[in-house]
């Protein structure tokens, strides 16, 4: 019932907003990337600019502007001095897809996954340490803060093999000038291609920026909340059965969990049975004012526009969250708890639940000086927060608090050419005392020709997560008091139109990790991590081209990170703008990773964890696909997996590579989709 009311809502903001993009010679370029990641890169050459025209007070015929009917809209994010303009790209399928091609993900939209780029976990404070799914929740740092000149409209839809559905949406809007509101909408259903494999994701958004009209006061709200369903298999229980020609039916191959009877393939049907539910809500508020220097400039007899120069801002920030996580199994193999996690159940199928609640609330207050008046991405930062922890763990109530001092300096010049930040974060007081971090970037902007060059340095000392606390529901019998990890990053970027390249650094000292289903370490030597990355598109001939990505990384030979030396992806693609409207982007994408170690899959833990025994090594994933878009539509097909084909026992697809140690991927499957974009 909730998903159909949120459909037929969505359906509603549809017809509302039922203007499409009005025809211009060049068409309406806009499109919503898919994607929490702040630091993703924008396209900017796509916007379309609002041309308001001569005023005019006398009746008559006029001839109609296009240009008056279309739409201007940029973003930021949360505490960013940069405004984006909307990505309409559709060359990287990135964009509309749930999972990054970066990630691997357990044979399923929405199962667990983990980057094959290592990406330290930067987290201080307080962290539960359930991050398995974090790629298919809404976050406060993925929150875009718009300004739109019309109410602006995104649907899109996907529908792939085995009933895999997956649906976004989006409206934002300004009621005034200065009051801008919003919502976001996304349902992952996957009932799977092997038994007990069905996700289930719902995430909402609800967000507002307002400005007072004298522009002394601002506010800042999001509301937003994860619904993430996710059934676990523990893998399958034999990789023989995979080639077995009487099982291409993928239901029909054993697994370690869950039953056969239970499995109903059904999208529609949420219930876990054997699986994992988290959930949470959260509440965002800020609030500011500003003192300081105030003009105003008449427009005309009527209007009067007010200008203000703030020189210091009194800033007020209230985070509330509630988070739950459960696991549960109703009809628990004794014998594979037995030998995986060492617990002995009263019956062979035995009933499990783990549950895990945690009410974090933080109340900052902060002050901002502004050093130059006309610029405001200029300004220094100081404040002090106080943050309170409640949970529910292994049947006991824990109550926790911190109190948290922080600066920052940031300084983006009048001319846009070098943006610097220099900022630190120290829990002075309560569970997580002597946590910190301390972060600097320095960034030049040279030209178009040239691009930027980014420069950045990370230290930081952070209490292990949660989840390695003998406290905690999901640790089953370490009594280990682990001491405070160190993290050192620092690298550089450079973006350009030749070729985008960068490397990075990390030391990781005191790294804890997990070393089998259940049992956690820490390791006691220093672990160091180099990464080199590149990125360039290459022009093959009019309408051919190559995008090429890769990445090399190196840590010890003995290291307890585990990652493939060299990542690629590749597309090879026919593109351009036909028929003045038509932009295509079709062609042929591969994806290889070196063979590695990698980490197996806990699955009433959620996490993943080292291991040595086993190796993967995969054939280059290969897609072949059609993007286009037309105005305000796109859509795309794309057939994929194309390398599991193989010849045993006559023609078959068969041949699946693997995500982890007993995990394989999805076989060959046709996904297609659409996107709209409504102005209104």
């Amino acid at each position: 019932m909730k998903k159909l009311t949120a459909f037929i809502l969505f359906t509603f903001l549809t017809s509302y907003a039922f203007s499409q993009v009005p025809r211009k010679k060049k068409g309406l370029t806009l499109g919503v990337a898919n994607t929490e990641n702040p630091s993703s890169n924008v396209s900017n050459q796509n916007t379309v600019q609002q041309n308001t025209g001569p005023r005019r007070d006398s009746l008559g015929f006029e001839h109609r502007d296009d240009a008056k009917d279309s739409i201007t809209i940029t973003y930021k994010y949360l505490d960013a001095t940069k405004r984006n303009n909307i990505d309409s790209s559709i060359n990287d399928f990135d964009k509309y897809f749930s999972v990054p091609s970066t990630y691997v993900y357990l044979g399923n939209n929405g199962a667990a996954a983990h980057s094959l780029i290592f990406q330290p976990n930067n987290k201080i404070g307080f962290d539960p340490g359930f991050h398995a799914f974090d790629i298919y929740k809404y976050t406060l740092e993925g929150t875009r803060l718009y300004k739109t000149t019309k109410p602006f409209t995104s649907l899109n839809y996907q529908l792939a093999s085995g009933k895999e559905q997956m649906l976004t949406a989006g409206h934002t809007q300004n009621l005034k000038p200065n009051l801008n509101i919003g919502l976001d909408y996304k349902l992952i259903t996957a009932p799977g291609f092997f038994v007990t494999q069905n996700n289930n994701h719902n995430n909402y958004r609800i967000f507002s920026n307002y400005e007072g009209r004298r522009k002394r006061y601002y506010a800042v709200f999001s509301l937003f909340g994860n619904n993430i369903r996710a059934s676990e298999n523990g893998g399958i229980q034999k990789i023989s059965d995979l080639y077995d020609p009487n099982r291409k039916d993928r239901f029909t191959v054993p697994v370690n969990l869950g039953s056969k009877a239970s499995f109903r393939n059904n999208p529609f049907i949420t219930t876990v049975l054997t699986g994992n539910h988290y959930k949470d809500f959260n509440f965002f508020l800020r609030q500011g004012y500003d003192f300081g220097k105030h003009d105003s400039i008449a427009i005309n007899d009527s209007t009067t526009e007010y200008l203000f120069y703030p020189k210091l801002r009194i800033q007020y920030t209230f985070i509330g969250s509630k988070n739950n996580f459960n696991y549960g199994d109703l009809s628990a193999d004794s014998s594979m708890y037995a030998k995986w996690y060492g617990l002995t159940l009263k019956t062979p199928n035995d009933t499990i639940s783990l549950t895990e609640k945690w009410n974090i609330s933080q109340h900052d207050l902060s002050l901002v000086q502004f050093p130059d008046t006309k610029n405001l991405a200029q300004y220094f930062i100081a404040g002090v927060t106080y943050q309170k922890i409640s949970g529910l763990a292994k049947s006991s109530h824990l109550h926790f608090d911190n109190l948290v001092l922080h600066a920052e300096y940031r300084n983006r010049t009048r001319n846009k050419r070098w943006d610097m930040v220099a900022k630190g974060e120290l829990y002075s007081n309560g569970l997580n005392q002597g946590d910190f971090n301390v972060y600097a970037s320095l960034e030049r902007d040279f030209n178009k020709k040239f691009g930027n060059v980014n420069f950045f340095f990370n230290e930081l000392s952070r209490t292990p997560s949660f989840i390695f606390n003998h406290q905690s529901s999901f640790s089953l019998f370490d009594t280990a008091d682990y001491k405070k990890e160190n993290i050192i990053s620092f690298g550089a970027v450079s973006n350009n139109p030749i070729i985008n390249i960068g490397f990075k650094n990390h030391l990781l000292i005191n790294y804890t990790y997990f070393k089998n289903y259940y049992q956690s370490e820490q390791n006691s030597t220093a672990i160091n991590l180099l990464q080199v990355f590149a990125a360039k598109k290459i022009k093959l001939s009019k309408n051919w081209f190559w995008h090429t990505e890769f990445t090399i990384q190196q840590s010890g030979k003995n290291s307890q990170i585990k990652v493939p030396l060299f990542f690629t992806r590749d597309r090879i693609a026919f593109e351009g703008i036909f028929f003045k409207n038509l932009i295509l982007f079709t062609g042929l994408e591969a994806r290889y990773y070196s063979a590695y170690k990698a980490n197996g899959y806990s699955p009433m833990i959620g996490q993943f964890f080292v291991q040595d025994t086993s190796v993967i090594k995969n054939l280059p994933d290969i897609s072949l696909f059609a993007h286009f878009r037309i105005k305000g539509f796109a859509g795309y097909v794309r057939a994929e997996n194309l390398n599991t084909a193989g010849f045993k026992n006559g023609f078959n697809w068969m041949n699946n590579n693997f995500a982890a140690p007993l995990y394989p991927t999805q076989g060959f499957l046709i996904r297609f989709g659409v996107q709209w974009w409504f102005v209104n």
